[in-house]
């Protein structure tokens, strides 16, 4: 297998760079703002050149790699989120641009851009979509906008992401059904996280020690893993089931909530069974009344929901970690938009690399 050019932009710790070199991309450099996650990155992707700073300020730096086959890499969201203020004047949202103003000096084969859903569909956005599709087509390029989702990638977590893929128009354009053979049924998370063991661990050490509490005006929904059952935005999720997307804002009380027996005795859910309590008309608990069984996820756990390698070197504060690891595309979900894109570019029968899970490594990336 031939390997192909990329440079990375926005690439915070490295998750979609995982993908993508084992799809079979050679990145060659790499831009980042975010200092912890320079660190992270130079850490564990020591062969490409790390440009730090302000794109912006870096664009004439990177046009050194002018021809390059391929250019990805995943804007700051905020500014489309629906987490945050959906703000299509935030300055994040210009950054988009500054994409696409790389690709222009850059002219590489193809590009993936990567954002959340949100850019992909919500009618608001529209003008910013247009805006790109002229800039892309004018370039050049056919662009294909598809909405994925991790779980169907194999990861034990629900995260939609829309990505912009641009291919010159010499190359066979993007399809959605290109990325049918790659799909994975997702294991549970229980599956995904159980083999590190207990919070606190050897395996499992970097624990949130952010307090728990339960919400006094209780807010239900049909699920007990939806709604509000705790004060904070960290919701429980179901061993039985996906975690739902992981914030970059973890570490804190946004932190998702587990429950140690539900995980690994297999015993029913406290928090099923308070759920069931309240919908049947019990009175809330009281606010500290919370038992010990209740934690928040642990950095090895997000690392892992995330589909990071098991000895991925995560560097600055948990606080910061924790941010590097939400703010991540996962790892497989770059992957199989890797092994498309490269099956385009190579012109030749898109090839299919399975993943061979590992225990105590559920979820990371084997050729």
């Amino acid at each position: 297998m031939s390997k192909l050019t990329a440079v990375s932009l926005f690439c915070g710790a490295g998750g979609m760079d995982v993908g993508f070199k084992k799809a079979g991309f050679n990145v060659v450099a790499a831009n980042e703002l975010d200092a912890y996650a320079c660190n992270t990155y130079a850490a564990n992707h020591p062969e490409a050149a790390l440009f730090r700073g302000d794109i912006n300020l870096l664009r004439d730096d990177l046009a050194i790699y002018n021809g390059v086959d391929l250019v990805f890499g995943g804007p700051p969201c905020q500014g489309f989120s629906v987490a945050g203020k959906m703000d299509a004047d935030d300055p994040r949202s210009k950054l988009v641009f500054a994409f696409a103003s790389v690709v222009e000096s850059l002219k590489p084969s193809s590009f993936v851009m990567e954002n959340v859903k949100a850019l992909g569909v919500l009618s608001k956005f529209e003008p910013i979509r247009k805006d790109l599709f002229r800039r892309f087509h004018t370039l050049g390029y056919s662009v294909t906008v598809i909405i994925l989702n991790a779980k169907d990638y194999g990861a034990a977590q629900a995260r939609e992401r829309v990505f912009f893929i641009g291919v010159r128009s010499s190359y066979p354009a993007i399809k959605a059904g290109m990325f049918n053979q790659y799909k994975k049924k997702a294991v549970s998370l229980r599956q995904a996280i159980s083999p590190l063991g207990l919070a606190g661990s050897k395996s499992n050490s970097r624990v949130c020690n952010a307090k728990i509490t339960l919400a006094t005006n209780p807010v239900l929904r049909k699920s007990p893993y939806a709604g509000m059952l705790f004060n904070g935005q960290g919701r429980p999720i179901n061993p039985d089931g996906w975690s739902s997307t992981l914030p970059a804002s973890m570490g804190g009380n946004r932190t998702p909530i587990i429950d140690e027996c539900h995980l690994f005795e297999n015993k029913e859910g406290w928090v099923e069974k308070y759920h069931a309590y309240l919908m049947a008309g019990g009175q809330p608990m009281k606010f500290g009344d919370v038992p010990q069984q209740l934690r928040r996820l642990t950095i090895d756990e997000a690392a892992l929901l995330q589909c990071f390698p098991s000895n991925y070197n995560f560097i600055g504060p948990q606080s910061k970690v924790y941010s590097q690891i939400g703010n991540a595309v996962p790892c497989n979900l770059a992957f199989a938009v890797g092994q498309v894109v490269y099956g385009a570019l190579t012109n030749s029968e898109i090839f299919h690399v399975s993943y061979q899970p590992q225990r105590g490594e559920m979820l990371e990336l084997n050729l």
